[in-house]
């Protein structure tokens, strides 16, 4: 029942350091953690790892647009994004077997969006303070 409100940690992770570092976390680092997720996860290989890369993609060619943004500004980006990740891997998975759509399975954009402000201020606190460039 909770695991429908669990946030999106991996889109969060990928969102924050591509648009703080898009010169050194690129579209390998996201594919590698997406093939790593999906051997974790024990699910088909390959389905996070496209939509990370995705994801680092739209990132990486927009972050100069994405930085002028105010936190709201990217709380509601997060949450549009987590929200089409969603429909992508169901549309993935639903295209490998027999999937019901619950209702419970889009909580998990909204909790990513009460997350984000705090995860992008702690990240921000920790970047700058171990001085990452």
């Amino acid at each position: 029942m909770l695991n429908a409100f669990r946030p999106d940690w991996m889109i969060l992770i990928i969102f924050y350091w591509v648009l703080a570092l898009p010169h050194r976390v690129s579209i390998v680092h996201a594919f590698i953690l997406g093939v790593v997720f999906d051997l974790l996860l024990g699910s088909t290989l390959g389905m996070h790892a496209l939509l990370f890369s995705f994801l680092a993609y739209i990132v990486i060619t927009n972050y100069q647009l994405f930085r002028y943004f105010t936190l709201v500004q990217t709380t509601l980006l997060v949450g549009l994004y987590s929200l089409l990740s969603k429909l992508a891997l169901y549309l993935m998975a639903s295209s490998l077997q027999d999937i019901i759509l619950h209702q419970s399975y889009f909580w998990s954009v909204f909790t990513s969006m009460l997350v984000w402000p705090w995860f992008f201020l702690f990240l921000r606190f920790i970047r700058r303070r171990f001085k990452v460039v």
